[in-house]
């Protein structure tokens, strides 16, 4: 398992030095992070990115460790030494496009994708993520926040060094890499929860453990007006079952009260 991860940390850091040589670097796009601050500094003053971002992942490590006190582990530091080790030997390679619009997207995509599988190997890139946890530490910020500060303020910077435009396909970049994260971490098998609050319960217990074959909990509630027990049934679904539970309830009981969720993810028997 340990060497899983390792093998995870190399392959997702891989991927996003590539992406970074092949999409962003040479389309001016600084989607946040240390990769987009060394987008800037190569722009602005020449500097190789690779030694940017070395520069900034190995202090903010040391500072990590000493200001958080905690053990971010050695596959951190792997992923903080071997993504700028990656950068630097790909450097040459020719860019898979100079149309910012789509480096933006397919860019957003592998670092998203290489992040996801960073994050599989219980790890991270370090960078900016570890800034954020100082920040959140000594100034009561969420961690969040602190995170859209960060990158916020290297769009800003973007904007002002390369245009307007680029800074916006900078934001575009960053909203494509949170949703292709989401999707590595969470896949793309979508699940429903519902509640369900009904006079007929037993009938509709019943037939979704009969018909839907899923299974369901039971609830204590009481009704906020009546103060009366009103047990609810949760029963979480797979999205291609959920109209057929609608129908079933509504089939049983057409005054049922449901609410539905999305359930981002959901772990146990039926489902991963």
């Amino acid at each position: 398992m340990k060497v899983r991860e390792y093998i995870y940390v190399l392959i997702g850091a891989a991927i996003v030095a590539l992406t970074f040589n092949l999409f962003l670097l040479p389309n001016q796009i600084a989607s946040g992070g240390v990769s987009g601050i060394s987008t800037i500094l190569e722009a602005k003053f020449n500097w190789e990115p690779a030694f940017v971002q070395w520069a900034f992942n190995i202090p903010l490590f040391i500072a990590g460790v000493i200001l958080l006190g905690k053990n971010f582990g050695v596959k951190t530091l792997v992923g903080t030494i071997f993504l700028p080790f990656v950068v630097y030997l790909s450097k040459d390679l020719e860019p898979w496009t100079h149309e910012p619009l789509l480096a933006a997207i397919y860019g957003g995509i592998g670092i998203g994708l290489g992040i996801g599988i960073v994050f599989k190997g219980r790890a991270s890139t370090g960078g900016t993520d570890l800034a954020a946890q100082i920040i959140n530490k000594y100034t009561g910020i969420s961690l969040g926040n602190c995170v859209a500060i960060i990158d916020g303020l290297i769009v800003v910077t973007a904007s002002i060094v390369f245009s307007i435009e680029q800074g916006l396909y900078a934001l575009i970049a960053l909203f494509v890499t949170s949703k292709t994260i989401d999707l590595v971490q969470i896949g793309m098998r979508s699940s429903k929860m519902a509640l369900i609050i009904t006079e007929k319960q037993e009938d509709v217990r019943n037939g979704i453990l009969t018909k839907i074959d899923r299974g369901v909990t039971k609830l204590t509630a009481y009704g906020g007006y009546t103060d009366f027990e009103r047990p609810i049934l949760m029963c979480v679904v797979d999205q291609s079952e959920f109209t057929k539970l609608k129908t079933l309830v509504q089939s049983i009981d057409s005054t049922a009260f449901v609410i539905v969720m999305d359930a981002s993810e959901v772990l146990g028997k039926g489902f991963k």
